[in-house]
């Protein structure tokens, strides 16, 4: 029977959280990580609507792109969403900007509906690293180890757990004055036939994976290291992105963006007739990335909305600027994510939401 907490790694592997923004809030939210799931709704926002649909569904669980719960909470009153969701046993998980610079996430979806070529992100991620935790355990208790390491979170590599390498090998020590070691003598030195284990740990599990560590290794000091990881070149790992597209006018790009997003107002701010070669893309709200984009040459910024002022800023550095409303710009990714998901869960039930609107129509 599948789990909350399959629907988890599965959300991990697309979207890792530790390529959110460190404001951010993502990941499960609310429920149960060992609760049984047979259907997830996918949805931009988590509103009543949605929640009455996600009920009359039978779903086990939401993802919606934007946290039902952002800032800290001192009150959980009936009415709000995260506590009639709770009540209803229904989970939550949110990916929000870990999906914004994943690859084939929001931005990369983005990106498509400019058919942009040699793409990369506008701002690359500042994601938690991951390390790798290599320790030395005498062979007969290496299973024990590796057990209480991997529920402590070491050991995942996407959709995989319990990952890890075992070589053989001969540790040295000598027991100073007041050891008291597990295998030899103190006041000699000892040779230890020992297995090296080596695993991939995210940092913010580091600590409870020490923690685990030290509790079932059999000797009083455990040699071990943590290796920082660095991110493999060309991950394409970052927020927004920006590459080529086929020259033309803006007005001709602006038609493929409507036809691909299946929109049919767009707000424009700059001059029509530009010359576009190269675009940038912000899924969201998109101010933060105009400085971004000027630098790195773009013609055009499409994104979900901006600001006043920085849609000034834009047209005095030159971009023409699409703006197609902030969730608009973020609802088509949900049709890739709902393929991959059912792809990696083939026994659960994964639709969107017909009831998940933009709050705003343009009439």
């Amino acid at each position: 029977m599948p789990r909350v907490s399959d629907l988890v790694a599965a959300m991990e592997a697309i979207a890792p959280s530790r390529l959110a923004a460190s404001w951010d809030n993502v990941g499960l939210l609310v429920g149960d990580a060992s609760a049984s799931l047979s259907h997830v709704m996918l949805c931009i926002d988590g509103t009543k609507p949605v929640l009455a649909e996600a009920r009359a569904a039978g779903c086990d669980a939401l993802v919606t792109y934007h946290p039902i719960l952002f800032e800290a909470q001192k009150r959980f009153l009936a009415g709000s969403p995260a506590y009639e969701l709770a009540r209803a046993g229904i989970a939550v998980y949110s990916p929000h900007t870990a999906l914004d610079a994943a690859p084939g996430g929001t931005n990369d979806v983005l990106a498509d509906a400019l058919a942009m070529t040699d793409r990369a992100p506008l701002r690359s991620a500042e994601s938690a690293p991951e390390l790798k935790l290599v320790v030395f355990v005498p062979a007969e208790h290496v299973a024990a180890v590796s057990d209480a390491v991997f529920a402590a979170g070491a050991g995942r590599i996407g959709r995989y757990a319990s990952c890890s390498f075992r070589s053989a090998g001969t540790g040295t020590f000598f027991g100073e004055e007041g050891a008291a070691p597990v295998v030899g003598q103190a006041g000699r030195l000892e040779e230890v036939a020992e297995l090296r284990l080596e695993m991939r740990v995210s940092a913010s599990r580091v600590a409870a994976v020490v923690r685990a560590l030290r509790q079932s290794h059999p000797y009083e000091e455990p040699a071990f290291d943590l290796v920082p990881l660095a991110e493999p070149p060309g991950a394409g790992l970052g927020f927004g992105r920006i590459g080529a597209v086929v020259p033309a006018r803006a007005s001709a790009h602006l038609e493929r963006v409507k036809a691909a997003l299946g929109i049919e107002r767009v707000l424009v701010a700059g001059d029509l007739g530009k010359e576009v070669r190269r675009a940038g893309v912000a899924a969201g709200s998109g101010g933060d990335l105009v400085g971004d984009a000027a630098r790195q040459g773009a013609d055009l910024l499409l994104t979900g909305e901006l600001r006043h002022h920085d849609a000034l800023a834009a047209v005095r550095a030159g971009l023409v600027v699409f703006s197609v409303l902030h969730s608009v710009s973020e609802r088509s990714a949900l049709v890739g994510l709902e393929r991959r998901l059912q792809q990696v869960l083939p026994d659960v039930r994964v639709s969107r939401s017909h009831a998940d609107r933009d709050p705003f129509t343009i009439v």
